[in-house]
């Protein structure tokens, strides 16, 4: 049922952010040099990697590595990218995602290749059973903001108590979220 309800949402987002999408691609080639889209290796179920879209919010040669962890991220971002993560638009391309299978709308957030000790937790976890969300349980309850261990214990809470209701109080969760901009930091 799950996968039944993300592709029904995703053909519908699709349609309707199709004209924004466009809109958001044109300001991202016309504000900074690089490709539209960034191809982000992610970690999905079972621990396989797939590569996720998202419109480009990072200058072109920025290291591969959590935002957190880059020395100077503002200074990183294209002219537009704050705009598009605090936003949540650079997400859009993520419907290609869940339209594959690679991504579902809720579930933990695909961590990248390189975020070992994050793969480790939900592995142990058992976290990684699920398949990654466009928004989550942590997503909603800190998004940037939270520890490992404190994002692993939220990823767990949403393994053990993963419901249709659950999944729809996330995504009503997830719009406040994107519009009162919480949580995020760059």
């Amino acid at each position: 049922m799950k996968r039944s309800f993300d592709l029904l949402i995703a053909l519908i987002a699709a349609a309707i952010l199709l004209l924004p999408g466009l809109l958001v691609a044109a300001a991202v080639k016309l504000t900074s040099p690089g490709p539209v889209l960034y191809w982000s290796q992610r970690v999905g179920r079972h621990n396989v990697l797939f590569d996720m879209p998202k419109f480009r919010t990072m200058k072109t040669g920025t290291p591969v590595v959590a935002t957190h962890l880059l020395a100077n991220a503002n200074s990183a971002l294209t002219p537009i990218g704050s705009f598009l993560r605090k936003s949540s638009l650079d997400e859009i391309p993520q419907l290609y995602s869940i339209l594959r299978g690679d991504m579902s709308f809720v579930g933990p957030r695909p961590a990248l290749y390189n975020q070992h000790d994050l793969i480790e937790f939900r592995s142990q976890a058992g976290v990684d059973e699920l398949v990654p969300g466009l928004t989550g349980w942590a997503q909603v309850n800190g998004r940037d903001s939270l520890s490992i261990p404190d994002k692993v214990a939220l990823d767990k809470f949403y393994l053990e108590r993963q419901s249709m209701a659950l999944d729809i109080r996330i995504l009503v969760m997830t719009f406040f979220k994107v519009i009162g901009r919480a949580g995020v930091q760059h």
